[in-house]
């Protein structure tokens, strides 16, 4: 019968232990979400190492409604000379659905959008198991107009054999 009571106990006691050695998160806690924007050069359709990253660049930080996408928050940014981006979000957003996004670029050779790298989904929540309060999103691309010289040789590097050329 004493075993029985400890076991009980315990699986009454050590749970709530667990969640109260966890720290409860503030108001004043945030999130940061952190990502980077890139040119792709050659024409890609993904980054290679003749890509440059893009200062100035504007981004957004869209969260939205699962059921109804009705928007709820949005808060705008601009690349700095390294074109990173950092957004500060104050509340948890873990029902909705987040997603960074392009919206322009100070480029006018390189504007367009590059297809599937204009956006990045974010889990804007600390219910997760994440530790840290930066969360990173994929980086995210504009394409240039006319593929820059060298780029043949640039994309040589990423086939599989020499064949595929």
């Amino acid at each position: 019968m004493a075993s029985r009571m400890l076991v009980l106990f315990a699986l009454c006691v050590f749970p709530a232990l667990i969640s109260a050695s966890r720290p409860v998160q503030n108001d004043q806690d945030s999130l940061l979400v952190r990502g980077k924007v890139y040119c792709d050069t050659c024409q890609a359709g993904f980054e290679t190492t003749a890509c440059n990253f893009v200062a100035g660049a504007k981004v957004k930080l869209e969260c939205k409604d699962r059921k109804t996408l009705k928007l709820l928050h949005r808060v705008d940014a601009v690349t700095d000379k390294t074109g990173s981006y950092e957004i500060k979000v104050a509340a948890d957003h873990g029902d909705q659905l987040c997603e960074t996004a392009l919206v322009s670029s100070p480029d006018r050779y390189c504007a367009k959008f590059a297809p599937g790298r204009e956006r990045a989904r974010v889990i804007l929540t600390s219910n997760n198991g994440i530790v840290s309060n930066v969360r990173y999103a994929n980086n995210m691309g504009f394409m240039a107009d006319q593929p820059m010289a060298g780029c043949a040789q640039v994309l040589k590097q990423y086939q599989e054999d020499e064949d595929d050329v």
